[in-house]
């Protein structure tokens, strides 16, 4: 099973009994993956770092909170870029899917990350959302109208497939220039290719797939530039294929596919996670119910409770400490983003669901330079659609379990069915 990002645990017996190594091993599992979080309380109870032996791949597993933000601000540890993935050979450069990622904004570093970071970040910043409600708003009601329509005479309804997924999508889609008749074709090809950012080891098949949809993905957007060459209109591409942006065109088509692709997937699992858990408080529900101005307070917690990331990789190069441990040049680190937003020594009783913490300071964004550039946009779309799903629906349910989340990176549900109804709990 190839391990294309060299996101893998290995090593001798002696290094993976160690205790931090048995839970990061543990994590990556099946079951750690499905409920990380009693492997974090236990890191926790090891400190804000642990240090792990020579044999591990990784030299440490960085946790608390402040940890964390040092680690993700450290100009010393960078992404694990084409440079790093190198010394352990060149094999990775046969994947396209690979070869996108580290051809894109996500990988980039210094100046020119702070480049390619501007030029797509005129899209996403706050005054550009600002603008963006009205059409916020007029996506969203069409999609909840929808809803009504498929879930009437009490006909359960997938919130993943029909709600969650369509807005981000559309919103993206709309900002991008991507015509409305195009948008179906992408969310089978997208889920595929966001195997390869997942932690750990992936099977072949989910390679090729990836692999595949790289190469489907980078086509369209090259298609899709040509014509806005063409024939620019209001829209991100047609900015960019207007402008000397600097960057070759592997590069460019390669942003465009990642940011794209992160433009809609992790925004519906924040819309999933954060429904199921505000069915799973049916007070805290109401409340949000009857005053939308709650939404702010509501969307940082479900952000720090069920993040749609749990986990970043970072690699040193050149020796740096975090929180007093050394990271010795060229070793990777496992920094878990899902962990700090936990960390009982930063918010008290961290496990619970609670919207009016004070400084409810998460990492589920990032920090540093490689902090999300959607941000602004996730939290408007997210603020916006829960509250008037909730008015909309005052009696929603959930029709069934759903099933478990299988990631680290892009967690959420793969379905959400929920039973519709309009009048308010008997």
């Amino acid at each position: 099973m190839p391990t294309l990002g060299g996101n893998i645990v290995s090593g001798n017996r002696s290094a993976r009994d160690e205790p931090a190594g048995r839970l990061l091993r543990h994590l990556l599992g099946d079951e750690g993956r499905r409920d990380p979080y009693p492997v974090y309380r236990r890191l926790h109870d090891l400190g804000p770092v642990a240090a792990l032996p020579d044999g591990n791949r990784y030299a440490a597993v960085v946790h608390g909170h402040d940890a964390v933000g040092q680690a993700l601000r450290d100009d010393n540890l960078r992404v694990l870029d084409a440079a790093y993935l190198d010394r352990a050979g060149t094999r990775w450069r046969e994947h396209p899917a690979v070869r996108t990622l580290q051809s894109s904004l996500f990988h980039a570093s210094g100046a020119k990350l702070a480049y390619v970071r501007r030029l797509f970040g005129q899209a996403f910043g706050p005054t550009r959302v600002t603008a963006l409600e009205p059409m916020l708003d007029r996506i969203t009601g069409a999609l909840l109208d929808r809803l009504a329509a498929l879930g009437a005479n009490g006909t359960p309804v997938d919130f993943m497939a029909e709600f969650a997924l369509r807005l981000p999508s559309d919103v993206i889609g709309e900002l991008f220039g991507v015509p409305a008749s195009d948008r179906s074709w992408f969310p089978s090809r997208v889920a595929a290719f966001d195997a390869v950012i997942e932690v750990g080891q992936r099977p072949f098949r989910e390679v090729r797939a990836a692999d595949a949809a790289a190469e489907e993905l980078t086509a369209y957007f090259a298609d899709l530039l040509a014509t806005r060459r063409a024939d620019p209109g209001d829209d991100l591409v047609s900015a960019l294929a207007t402008t000397d942006t600097g960057l070759t065109e592997v590069e460019l088509l390669a942003s465009l596919v990642i940011v794209f692709n992160a433009g809609f997937r992790t925004t519906t699992n924040l819309l999933g996670n954060g429904l199921r858990l505000l069915v799973d408080h049916p007070e805290l529900l109401a409340a949000l119910r009857e005053d939308h101005a709650l939404a702010p307070a509501y969307v940082e917690e479900i952000l720090r409770l069920e993040p749609a990331v749990h986990v970043a990789t970072r690699y040193a190069v050149e020796t740096t400490d975090i929180a007093g441990v050394s990271i010795p040049e060229g070793r990777p680190v496992v920094i878990l983003t899902g962990a700090a937003n936990r960390d009982p020594r930063r918010f008290p009783d961290p496990d619970r669901f609670d919207p009016t913490r004070a400084d409810n300071h998460h990492y589920s964004f990032s920090a540093g330079p490689h902090f999300c550039i959607g941000a602004a946009l996730g939290r408007a779309e997210t603020g916006l659609a829960l509250p008037r799903l909730l008015s909309r629906f005052p009696s929603l349910a959930l029709a069934s379990p759903p099933g478990p989340r299988r990631h680290l990176v892009l967690r959420g549900y793969d379905r959400l069915e929920l039973l519709l109804r309009k009048g308010l709990p008997g």
